[in-house]
């Protein structure tokens, strides 16, 4: 299948290349992450913390669900367990993003440690879906799109966090924008996928059902992680069918 192809500008190298093909994939996903991470920037300057918290959170954590609860776990009793365990839960979906990224990540050379740290929801969502043109370098599309999004995160972190400091209001329903985000990340994906890609989203609905029923609301949780892991690993085959680029050739992707 013949792929379209980018205007290439005079004198333009990979990197640059590859970097306005990313910037209108993500300037959507940019300008929201921006005013999410405000808004976690702006409880944590409610909650008395200085700007540098949600700045450096935002940073070396990047898993935006996480970063809302810890506003209320750095004000809380400390239980480095508890802590731990739901981090380790809450985390757990990138398990499935990676299964689903094992081909497209094959050498990318030194940007793969980066590729794997920075990705989340919204940039997987992006990498896994999206019709790259056939001009353009795989690895530094996938580098840009996971740069850009960190950073827009980590930026309005910070601007939330001095704003946040400095204001004085009702920040009741906040923590409930990472809820929607995830809604309207499953709608797009559904509505913008091919059918037999459907399975994923269908086993991530299907097997906690399955568990809450079997385990109850309070331990349910744990087995439905374990039992799509197990779910995911045996349709890994079909997972490639996510893909809406017309496929890749892992040969075009060798770093350069």
């Amino acid at each position: 299948m013949m792929k379209e192809e980018m205007p290439v500008r005079q004198g333009e190298g990979v990197k640059t290349r590859a970097l306005r093909a990313a910037v209108p994939k993500v300037l959507p996903i940019c300008i929201s992450f921006f005013f999410l991470a405000m808004s976690y920037g702006l409880l944590m300057g409610t909650r008395g913390f200085s700007f540098l918290w949600p700045m450096c959170m935002s940073a070396f954590i990047f898993t935006g669900s996480m970063d809302f609860v810890t506003v209320n776990l750095l004000v809380s009793a400390f239980n480095p367990i508890a802590t731990l365990m739901l981090a380790v839960m809450m985390g757990t979906r990138h398990v499935f993003y990676g299964i689903s990224m094992l081909d497209r990540f094959k050498s990318m050379g030194l940007k793969k440690p980066y590729l794997i740290y920075a990705m989340c929801d919204e940039t997987f969502a992006v990498n896994n879906s999206v019709r790259i043109p056939g001009n353009v370098d795989r690895g530094w599309f996938y580098f840009f799109v996971s740069l850009l999004n960190q950073a827009s995160w980590v930026l309005g972190a910070t601007v939330g966090g001095i704003v946040g400091g400095r204001l004085t209001f009702d920040t009741s329903g906040l923590d409930f924008v990472m809820t929607s985000l995830f809604v309207v990340i499953f709608v797009d994906q559904w509505m913008n996928s091919k059918r037999r890609s459907h399975m994923a989203a269908l086993t991530g609905i299907v097997v906690p059902v399955i568990c809450l029923a079997l385990f109850g609301a309070d331990d349910f949780m744990i087995p439905s992680l374990l039992a799509m892991l197990v779910m995911f690993l045996m349709v890994r085959p079909y997972l490639g069918d996510l893909k809406t680029d017309g496929g890749f050739d892992e040969r075009e992707n060798r770093a350069r």
